[in-house]
């Protein structure tokens, strides 16, 4: 048996891009804590399309002289290494869905928060098991991969005692100055 806290109170809460998912779960007191993290499988592969792309320029039709057509250096990329990136982001946002409704199965939360890239979170959307769709309070079209815990905890659950906060200056002397009329 393991102590992992029972689902009917569990919060999980997944934060991505198109390259990396972390997983974190929602004690009842305190901060985020990361149970999980997937990193896609072909960062490199990114690359070298991204550096491949040069090499597709398509010739251009640009004015010659009198007004006649004439063939120049193209700056129309082929569409193939955005494609291939934007399959890669969909295999992902796959991989991300497939293991949330694992997840689920094993009844690892009950509630779902997801904060993804704009781009990456709709493809998210779309993969989504209804039975993990039914779980999602809310979502955030915003990248916040880069965030600490402590940080992750203080923008998405502000009212959490364990996540310090920064006071405004005048909140601040005011909390200083023992005013009670200051609500949270």
């Amino acid at each position: 048996m393991n102590n992992r806290s029972s689902s009917k109170d569990t919060t999980w809460v997944v934060v991505a891009d198109e390259k990396t998912a972390r997983f974190l779960e929602l004690p009842g007191q305190g901060l985020l804590h990361e149970v999980e993290t997937l990193r896609d499988d072909a960062p490199n592969r990114e690359a070298a399309l991204r550096d491949d792309a040069h090499g597709r320029r398509a010739p251009s039709i640009a004015g010659g002289a009198g007004g006649a057509p004439a063939l120049g250096t193209g700056t129309v990329t082929a569409s193939a290494g955005e494609s291939e990136l934007h399959l890669e982001a969909e295999r992902f946002a796959r991989r991300v869905a497939a293991t949330l409704t694992e997840r689920r199965q094993q009844k690892r939360f009950a509630q779902l928060r997801i904060v993804a890239a704009p781009r990456f979170l709709g493809l998210i959307r779309a993969q989504l098991d209804a039975a993990v769709a039914d779980t999602q309070v809310d979502d955030l079209a915003k990248d916040l991969t880069h965030l600490n815990t402590t940080e992750l905890t203080r923008r998405l659950f502000p009212e959490r005692e364990g996540a310090p906060r920064k006071l405004e200056p005048r909140a601040a002397q005011e909390v200083r100055s023992g005013n009670d009329d200051i609500r949270h």
